[in-house]
């Protein structure tokens, strides 16, 4: 296996804080604790944009994978995030890899982003917030917080407890081969904070996963 030691510092894995809450789910995003490099992604399952479920395991199995995880498409960061991937995305998934984008939106509101891009990138919807809370990146938000997002941005939120609170998750992106193993992790509780497309263009590159 190849080494990454050049995209070392992008490896987020020094959060000591234990995550609190129901279904690993941290108390702030600076207290996630995601998986990190050299261990394996967990089989847990995604939403298509008609609402049918996607085993994550299976997904891998297809070939090796970029999963990038994002808020929704209500944030200008994310999707600043998604449009970038425009630039890479063919020449990501000629080196052999799929491109997949997860977030808490539902496969409705999925499916009108597909509607309004000309993505290559699969969009799947992580409604139940099972797979950000078994990744360890989903994190509370403070009420005031969420309902300022509520009352001024009109934002849906993924009903964790049947009561006001709500969760994210940080913004994490992972390179995994087909047997679910992560090679390659950026984790950044900054939400205004993302990989640069080509930073993630060429760490798929130095992987070359699919030669392996």
């Amino acid at each position: 296996m190849k080494k990454l030691s050049l995209f070392a510092l992008l490896c987020f894995i020094n959060f000591t804080a234990l995550a609190t809450g129901p279904e690993n789910i941290a108390a702030t995003a600076d207290e996630v604790r995601p998986v990190l490099n050299g261990q394996s992604l967990p089989d847990v399952t995604l939403y298509d944009l008609d609402d049918k479920p996607v085993k994550l395991q299976a997904l891998l199995k297809q070939q090796p994978t970029v999963l990038i995880f994002y808020r929704g498409g209500w944030c200008p960061y994310c999707n600043a995030q998604l449009a970038g991937l425009k630039d890479i995305e063919s020449k990501v998934m000629d080196l052999g890899y799929q491109i997949v984008a997860i977030s808490p939106d539902s496969p409705a509101r999925l499916k009108e982003q597909a509607v309004d891009s000309d993505f290559k990138v699969k969009l799947l919807s992580d409604k139940d917030f099972s797979v950000s809370s078994a990744l360890g990146i989903g994190f509370f938000l403070p009420d005031d917080v969420a309902n300022r997002y509520r009352n001024k941005m009109g934002i849906e939120f993924v009903a964790l407890d049947g009561t006001s609170k709500v969760a994210l998750p940080v913004p994490a992106v992972y390179i995994a081969d087909q047997q679910g193993l992560v090679h390659f992790n950026y984790v950044n509780p900054n939400f205004r904070v993302r990989i640069s497309p080509e930073l993630l263009y060429q760490a798929a590159k130095t992987l070359d996963l699919q030669q392996q």
